[in-house]
């Protein structure tokens, strides 16, 4: 039973997935075994090779490389590598690249027979042209470059060295001129018209690639690339500079973070200063639109009391007319009347001559006689007679004694004669004269 087990285990193999195997049998046969499962070697030599190795520069590497283990290790696990950019930064990087190695049964044992085992494949050719490649890479590109937005290219042309071959490049040294003109203050009498002073110029090193006569980059082709490995993939992972350039990084990223703080507040300023401007373009629209709405309102105002005024004027020049149409009608009215009454007194005077002229006015003068011998009754009959009347016994003439009433009466008509002398009227009663 051993000796079964023994021979079977002399004879076969088992092909893990994900490799490819260098077998050589003791009947001098080499060949190449991909297929998964078991093969024969015939009591002879076998050694895995993965079909894809990975190399790794991270912070974890040890520097291990174990390229027959079937582990979730890489085959190449290396430290951070130090690389010195183009404007003289080193930094440490990290990257990794993946190979593919060669599914022909002619190249892979070619490749078998050159380097004979995986690990000897990985440490004189995968590494170091990963390591030349990554230190090519960083010649071409200057670390300020990099973290100014120059990842992605550093990445990209990282991927097309390790595929197609590494840039013949010549550094060359170059003199450009600075973007500002720096100018002194010294000379007063300059004012600001000053002279320029110091260098308008800064060095730095430019990287030409070296064209052939087509035009095309020329390169120094990868010597994996002789056996039919391929390049899967290529890529940068992380840069990490030195401190010095670090504080410079960190002072420039200050001062373009206070450059920042600056633009902004000058546009803050400039807007401030925008708004100031259209905040007092603003208020003397206001004052203008308030101005004018009083004028326009005064202008109102004063048209409407013109208005007014005219209306008020024409009102009085109407009732003034209106009166003096009235007085007009009033004194028409008064003159006829006035005609009216003179006409009426004339007519009333002439009815009164008339009468006069026809009876001597005998009613008035009747009037006349009958009040005045009313008064003179009246007076009589009220005069205060004693009873008892003591005088001589007769006038001179024989007559009544004083203050009878035969004097009395002749007193009164003695009177009469007087008031119709006043009245200046004939008593006499005049013939009708025909």
């Amino acid at each position: 039973m051993l000796f079964a087990v023994s021979t079977f285990n002399g004879m076969f193999f088992y092909a893990e997935p994900g490799y490819k195997y260098h077998v050589r049998t003791i009947l001098g046969e080499e060949k190449m075994v991909s297929d998964t499962g078991y093969n024969t070697y015939l009591f002879g030599r076998y050694n895995a090779w993965k079909n894809a190795m990975s190399v790794q520069a991270s912070t974890s590497g040890q520097g291990d490389v174990r390229a027959e283990r079937d582990s979730s290790q890489m085959s190449a696990n290396l430290a951070p590598k130090s690389l010195v950019f183009l404007d003289q930064v080193d930094a440490l990087v990290s990257a990794t690249a993946r190979f593919e190695l060669p599914s022909d049964q002619d190249a892979f044992l070619r490749l078998a027979r050159q380097y004979r085992t995986p690990e000897n494949l990985l440490r004189t050719e995968l590494v170091p042209a990963f390591e030349e490649t990554l230190g090519a890479n960083a010649a071409l590109m200057s670390a300020e470059d990099y973290f100014q937005g120059g990842k992605t290219e550093f990445n990209n042309e990282f991927q097309r060295q390790m595929e197609d071959g590494i840039y013949l490049v010549r550094r060359i040294e170059q003199q450009v001129p600075t973007d500002q003109n720096r100018t002194g203050s010294a000379n007063a009498a300059l004012g600001t018209e000053q002279e320029e002073f110091g260098e308008d110029t800064k060095t730095v090193f430019v990287v030409q690639k070296l064209l052939d006569s087509t035009g095309q980059p020329r390169r120094k082709a990868q010597s994996f690339s002789k056996f039919g490995i391929t390049v899967t993939s290529a890529r940068v992972t992380d840069v990490n500079p030195n401190q010095k350039f670090k504080d410079r990084m960190a002072l420039r990223q200050q001062a373009a973070a206070d450059r920042a703080i600056a633009r902004e507040q000058r546009i803050q300023e400039e807007e401030q200063k925008l708004l100031a401007v259209a905040r007092g373009e603003r208020e003397v629209a206001e004052r203008q639109a308030s101005a004018k709405v009083i004028q326009i309102e005064r202008t109102t105002d004063a048209e409407t009391e013109k208005q007014l005024a005219i209306t008020a004027a024409e009102r009085e020049r109407e009732a003034a007319r209106i009166a003096k149409e009235q007085s007009e009608i009033l004194l028409e009215k008064a003159r006829i009347d006035a005609e009216a009454v003179q006409v009426a007194a004339d007519a009333e005077a002439y009815a009164k001559r008339q009468i006069l002229e026809a009876d001597n006015a005998l009613a008035q003068k009747l009037d006349a006689e009958v009040e005045i011998q009313r008064l003179w009754a009246d007076a009589f009959a009220k005069r205060n007679v004693p009873t008892y009347v003591f005088g001589s016994g007769g006038g001179s003439d024989g007559g009544a004694p004083v203050g009878s009433d035969d004097e009395a009466s002749r007193l009164f008509q003695i009177l009469t004669l007087q008031a119709a002398e006043r009245l200046d009227y004939d008593r006499e009663i005049a013939e009708d004269k025909k």
